[in-house]
């Protein structure tokens, strides 16, 4: 065998593993998934207590960092910047209409997300990744309690309900901070809400709260399972919490493009803008 072969082995032995990883980090997330699904529709239901534990970590770590940031990016992205853009061709009361778009379909479940991910989802990903290093969760199993029913599921459905419920003080915040910008720019109050409720429907509503329940799914799913995979002692912790963000900001990339171009398919309606 000539050296050139040789060495072209050696760079796919190299270069192999890191190709597969991440399509089996994919696999591994979607029987995750699956695991906890039936889980938590299964009986017996021991994860009560846990699941509100969860939620109420959930609502201490991200409610406050939720207002002050929607409220912040709504009244200086669509608020400020729009009502710059708008008072050019003397359209400012227009400004409902464009805040019942940004807000409530696109930037109340985003930053929802974000937040989630940044507080809640790293305390996850970090609290299990350091029951894997003590061996808590090989304890588990040897005990025969199953790590996914006691610690996956309560996580999961604490960040679907939670992040539902941000979702709608999001949308509140947000449009608080289109008022405030309409306020600063000596423009009546009147006309934001006429275009606003002229522009939404349940539709909005009802996508723009399943969007960020879906969003709260993921974030859950992918930050228990890089802290139940942990390797490498207090560092790995380290690693997974990283590396659970950047997963989880990609799939919400993801799955916001899938989900709006789905919604707008099969709901042309809310297409037009009134």
């Amino acid at each position: 065998m000539s050296a050139l072969s040789v060495k072209v082995r050696e760079k796919r032995q190299l270069l192999g593993p890191r190709l597969r990883d991440p399509f089996e980090e994919v696999g591994d997330i979607v029987i995750l998934t699956g695991k906890t699904i039936v889980s938590a529709v299964r009986p017996p239901y021991p994860y009560g207590d846990e699941l509100v534990d969860q939620c109420i970590r959930a609502l201490r770590v991200c409610f406050f960092p939720l207002v002050i940031t929607m409220a912040c990016v709504a009244y200086a992205a669509p608020g400020l910047q729009a009502a710059n853009f708008l008072t050019l061709f003397g359209a400012l009361d227009r400004m409902g209409g464009l805040f019942m778009l940004a807000v409530v379909r696109e930037f109340a479940p985003f930053i929802c997300a974000i937040v989630v991910a940044g507080a809640a989802g790293t305390a996850i990903t970090a609290d299990l990744g350091a029951r894997k290093i003590r061996e808590e969760l090989d304890a588990l199993q040897v005990l025969g309690v199953d790590p996914v029913k006691n610690l996956v599921v309560p996580r999961f459905l604490a960040l679907i309900a939670i992040t539902a419920l941000f979702d709608v003080f999001a949308i509140v915040f947000g449009v608080t901070g289109g008022l405030i910008a309409t306020w600063v720019n000596h423009a009546r109050i009147e006309p934001f809400f006429a275009t606003f409720w002229t522009s939404s429907s349940t539709t909005d509503l009802w996508g723009s709260v399943l969007k960020c329940t879906i969003f709260g799914g993921v974030t859950s799913i992918i930050c228990c399972y890089k802290g139940m995979t942990v390797s490498g002692g207090a560092a790995g912790v380290g690693r997974a919490v990283n590396q659970a963000i950047v997963m989880v900001f990609l799939s919400i990339g993801v799955v916001n493009y899938v989900f709006t171009q789905t919604l707008l398919a099969t709901h042309p309606e809310i297409n037009l803008i009134r």
